[in-house]
């Protein structure tokens, strides 16, 4: 019962995980779940069938994001990143069984043409010319090549002489991959945008920009790049690596700049300070007061967009709403300010719809009323 109430050890933990890697205990642990949760808070519900389909998805979803981190940030925190998910999933789902028995006031919707993020993007050649990249498009260039999905550069380093540069940029309700001719893997965000050399001279600096948004970056090693450095820069700071896997996210409606290291070492270079980061370390600049904080953080809470969930834990109702703004490429109206500040627990998909994601914050409280006038969400 320890990890229900989150007073297991990281040693219990640790015990737990190995135990229900055998077929029968992770077929006991799933029951178990099911039936202290999901049957307990929803035996007389007439849609119980529904809540608990729904329950045994989100379970899925977070063992597959721990199985997957496992190899990344080791057993013990893989676990404990699944268990506290399904805890704090659960829970959100008890509350919205008994919201839902108690709700009576249905939202108003007027011509609701919200749709989640999908892949696109504008490809800006060096000539000034613009490209528009979406699922089931292909393009071919001289130096690249889409399919719609991604974007694929020529593998390729040689003293070019003055270098050339695309820009790559993400409007709100997209995201977009793309590899960049050292080998370097990309992952960008809803409403960014990258500026990065169509080619890398051989031994020099390998420099992209992070002009604005959320980027995830897997960096070629310097060791097959003739041992040249891999610099991420923004307005504001510039990030130094050798080989490594980091999240950046820098929006330009946001004073903050989060740095978060999942592998490896970087130099982050602000305000004439230098600070290095280790893995599972976040620092969190401040533009506007030049001040700087390190701390500790579970990496798989902060790369979740990269794995198609919005893990809000302890996000204020404000910082949530950013987020769904510009992954479903909305505006938000607070009718009360008050319920701005709110905290939200749960895990997401960013494959649901609007209403569904609306719901369920609603369902746990923060929120008495929504509306969704065309692409416009009042919050009450």
């Amino acid at each position: 019962m320890k990890y229900l109430n989150q007073s297991a050890t990281a040693h219990e933990l640790d015990l737990l995980f190995e135990w229900i890697k055998l077929p029968e205990n992770k077929k006991l642990f799933s029951e178990f779940v099911q039936m202290h949760y999901a049957i307990t808070y929803n035996m007389n519900d007439p849609d119980h069938k529904k809540t608990l389909a729904e329950l045994l998805f989100v379970i899925k979803k977070e063992k597959s994001l721990a199985y997957r981190i496992k190899n990344k940030i080791g057993y013990r925190y893989a676990a404990a990143a699944m268990i506290i998910g399904l805890i704090f999933s659960i829970y959100l789902f008890k509350d919205q069984v008994f919201h839902n028995r108690t709700a009576n006031k249905e939202p108003i919707i007027v011509n609701n043409e919200i749709n989640p993020g999908i892949n696109k993007a504008i490809l800006t050649l060096d000539n000034g010319s613009q490209l528009t990249l979406e699922k089931g498009d292909t393009l071919h260039t001289q130096n690249a090549e889409s399919n719609g999905e991604e974007l694929i550069y020529e593998a390729k380093q040689k003293n070019v002489g003055e270098v050339a540069y695309n820009y790559l940029t993400i409007p709100r309700g997209g995201y977009f991959f793309i590899k960049l001719s050292d080998g370097t893997k990309i992952w960008l965000n809803s409403d960014s945008k990258l500026k990065y050399p169509v080619s890398f001279n051989k031994g020099e600096t390998r420099k992209v920009e992070l002009v604005y948004g959320e980027a995830f970056f897997d960096v070629s090693p310097s060791t097959i790049n003739g041992d040249s450095k891999f610099v991420v820069i923004n307005e504001s700071q510039e990030i130094v690596v050798m080989g490594t896997e980091f999240n950046v996210k820098a929006y330009e409606d946001e004073s903050n700049i989060y740095t978060t290291l999942v592998e490896g070492k970087v130099s982050v270079n602000f305000s004439n300070s230098q600070q290095i980061l280790i893995p599972n370390q976040q620092l969190n600049y401040d533009v506007e007061t030049k001040k700087s904080l390190i701390k500790k953080v579970d990496v798989s809470n902060e790369i979740s967009w990269k794995e198609g969930l919005f893990n809000f834990n302890g996000k204020s109702l404000r910082e949530i709403m950013k987020v769904l703004s510009r992954w479903y490429d909305i505006d938000v109206v607070f009718e009360n300010e008050q319920i701005s500040d709110e905290e939200f627990v749960g895990s997401l998909s960013k494959d649901q719809n609007i209403e569904d994601i609306l719901s369920s914050i609603k369902n746990f409280g923060i929120i008495k009323e929504y509306k969704i006038i065309e692409k416009t969400i009042i919050l009450k």
